[in-house]
């Protein structure tokens, strides 16, 4: 509808589209996603899964395809590109080679893949557990490949889970700036060979008030740059200068005008230390300066900054791997702009502002792209005075997280709480919020929390969209425990889709307006109102007119509502043949093979008469562990008792054919229900399923109406 935002979910990394009145969320990318799970593959695919701790929950729309040796994700390209970035998961301890394979041919290159960046763990943060399972590596291929075309990747040994790969037309590299002061003219090594720390050092010595220039090349930078002001830092392109370098910059001031654009820092960082500035900066970067077009990735956090950083643009990057934020405004941020950044697999909040020591002011995070931070929030505002969140597209939250929360929570002092307008205007939330195992219960997609301290200031919520929550949509909450107020909450415009539990979860006293606030498939209940401290007092809800679909109320304090159709998972029971692409090897006037998976047992296919063996095969999608079917024939009387002689076969490549069930003769009887049932052997493991019929005593052919696969015996 034109007064709806509509989130895409099946083809690639979420997009958002909005109508003209407002603007999209997220990021403008240079790149386009496709998740592994739509792809066609030998491999079987795990999820979806919401379960702390669990690989499927981890990974972009809670699904990833587990690949062996020999097993294959074939992707059909969705634009022009010339490289490709993949996020990967490996077991512990373990790293690997993917074959590359482009239009059926396999390139020289490979895809290395390994466990050296993953599997973090943060004993020291309570309800923390195992986690960073997913990593990221990317991959030039050499040669231009267009919309339609198959770029396939294939395990040589390692188990390798494939979550998602971006699709992107890299440019070639720029050319050196005029008047620019190369690093290599000052002895840097764009082999990587030597350390070009010192070379780095004299460049922006020399470069004062201009630009230093970074070739193409990997350059080793061994301890951090300090003192830098005043000057331009820029590569030839994030793909083609790259700096190895897991503390970049790192200093407490600077006098401004830093201009950091268009290279990759590539760091080593392979566990979270809080003690070491493992950042690509740590510090202040000075007023008016401005980061743009990096690519970041195995650093402790991107930014963590401190200081003056007074009007201060990051903007057009790239956020991977990180084992804690990608950014933290720590304070005194004032007029910070960060805007159009993609980030992805953070080990603590994506994107943070924290008021601490002084608070960040008229600063904001808009059109940013956020999926899958493992640990805590897509986007968190821990304090500060008219902060704005706007246009956002967060996704994928996991334990201790929800998609935006706004807080004070304050963790040290001084701490400087919200104040004057928050503005959260624009955002698009999906599958967000999570089991918050040291409360041991949810928290909601966006999150309003007075955690050690009451909110005063003015929270407006604007046309918000949140989808396939897990649990509740919105959660007003004094998550310290103390029952400190939320006050002044306005939410407005929002839609509600399929939330797991429910729609506002209020846990706090206070109060909040709702205006034309909708929603559809709400799993339980409109609102659970249940404050705690149970003496704390009350949540007061108003409604502003306009809001649909959420009037019901969880009757009940003393339980948790479960989720209910917002839940994403499966049902063990569905029948895994139903509306899946089915073939033949021939068919008998309009009795086509695809009626015996379209949930009609009135409809049917029949084989070509008088000429057995017939085959009919249905493509599951994907490698499934099919226990038991269930064959079908019309119930109506007319249909007399017969018996067929099938035999069972399966595969996981649509060539290679092996029998799962010999020849059996299948007893077809009216009245009975005209049914017979096939168990197949524990551990079947099949995508593609095949029945051969050799035999029909009611009827020269083969027939079925319908074929039901299921995954439990």
């Amino acid at each position: 509808m034109s007064a709806a935002i509509t989130v895409a979910l099946t083809t690639g990394l979420l997009t958002a589209t909005a109508p003209t009145a407002h603007a999209a969320a997220g990021a403008t990318l240079p790149f386009t996603s496709v998740e592994a799970e739509s792809a066609t593959t030998t491999g079987t695919r795990i999820g979806p899964d919401h379960t702390q701790g669990t690989l499927a929950s981890e990974a972009s729309g809670r699904q990833a395809v587990r690949l062996t040796s020999g097993q294959r994700v074939e992707f059909t390209v969705p634009r022009a590109a010339n490289a490709v970035n993949v996020a990967y998961s490996v077991p512990d301890g373990q790293s690997g080679t993917l074959n590359v394979y482009v239009n059926g041919t396999r390139l020289a290159k490979t895809l290395p893949v390994t466990s050296k960046y993953s599997y973090i763990d943060t004993g020291w943060i309570p309800g923390a557990r195992t986690h960073h399972f997913f990593d990221n590596a990317r991959l030039l291929l050499g040669q231009n490949v267009q919309a339609g075309d198959k770029v396939a990747f294939e395990s040589t040994g390692t188990q390798v889970a494939l979550d998602v790969a971006d699709f992107e037309q890299v440019a070639a590299a720029d050319g050196q700036p005029a008047g620019s002061v190369s690093v290599t003219s000052k002895g840097a090594d764009p082999t990587g060979g030597d350390d070009s720390t010192q070379a780095f050092r004299d460049a922006i010595s020399a470069a004062q008030g201009g630009v230093v220039w970074i070739p193409p090349g990997d350059y080793r930078l061994t301890s951090a740059l300090s003192g830098v002001q005043n000057v331009t830092l820029q590569g030839a392109g994030s793909w083609h200068s790259i700096v190895h370098s897991s503390r970049f910059i790192d200093q407490s001031g600077s006098s401004g005008g830093v201009h950091i654009k268009d290279f990759a820092v590539v760091g080593e960082v392979t566990e979270r230390v809080d003690s070491s500035p493992d950042n690509f900066v740590n510090g202040s970067l000075g007023s008016g300066s401005s980061v743009s077009g990096m690519w970041l990735q195995h650093v402790k956090v991107g930014l963590w900054l401190t200081g003056n950083n007074d009007n201060l643009v990051v903007e057009n990057n790239r956020f991977l791997d990180m084992t804690a934020d990608g950014l933290n405004l720590n304070g005194n941020a004032r007029g910070v702009r960060v805007r159009n950044n993609f980030l992805r697999n953070q080990g603590d909040d994506a994107l943070a502002m924290w008021s601490l020591y002084a608070p960040d002011t008229n600063s904001s995070f808009e059109n940013n792209t956020i999926t899958q931070p493992n640990l805590a929030n897509g986007i968190a505002i821990y304090g500060g005075t008219d902060i704005a969140v706007r246009n956002n597209l967060v996704s994928d939250t996991n334990a201790l997280g929800s998609g935006i929360a706004i807080s004070n929570q304050k963790f040290l002092d001084p701490f400087f709480p919200l104040a004057g307008t928050i503005t959260v205007d624009g955002n698009t939330l999906v599958r967000t919020g999570a089991m918050n195992p040291n409360w041991n219960h949810p928290m909601g997609a966006l999150r309003v929390d007075s955690y050690d301290s009451a909110i005063n200031a003015t929270v407006n919520i604007t046309h918000t969209t949140i989808t396939d929550s897990p649990y509740s949509a919105f959660e007003f909450v004094s998550g310290g425990g103390q029952g400190y107020p939320v006050r002044n909450v306005t939410v407005d415009g929002a839609t509600v889709r399929n939330t797991g539990t429910v729609v506002v979860q209020a846990e706090a006293q206070g109060a909040a307006t709702f205006r034309n606030t909708t929603a559809t498939g709400v799993g339980a209940a409109g609102v659970y109102n249940c404050p705690y401290p149970a003496s704390s007092g009350t949540f007061t809800l108003t409604d502003g007119g306009g809001n649909s679909g959420w009037t019901s109320t969880w009757s009940n304090c003393s339980t948790w509502p479960q989720p209910g159709q917002g839940n994403p998972d499966p049902d063990p029971n569905r029948n895994l043949a139903k509306g899946r692409p089915a073939t033949a090897t021939g068919s008998q006037d309009v009795y086509t093979p695809g009626r015996a998976v379209d949930g009609d047992a009135n409809s049917y296919w029949e084989s070509a008469n008088n000429s057995f063996p017939q085959s009919w095969t249905v493509d599951l999608g994907s490698a499934e562990p099919v226990r038991r079917l269930v064959l079908k024939l019309p119930p109506q009387s007319a249909w007399q008792a017969r018996t067929q002689t099938v035999t069972v076969l399966g595969s996981t490549d649509g060539s290679t054919y092996s029998t799962v069930v010999g020849a059996q003769g299948y007893r077809f009887d009216p009245a009975t229900g005209n049914t017979a049932t096939v168990s197949l052997p524990d551990g079947t493991g099949l995508r593609y399923l095949r029945l051969s019929v050799s035999g029909n005593t009611g009827w020269p052919a083969g027939q079925f109406s319908e074929v039901e696969a299921y995954s439990t015996p």
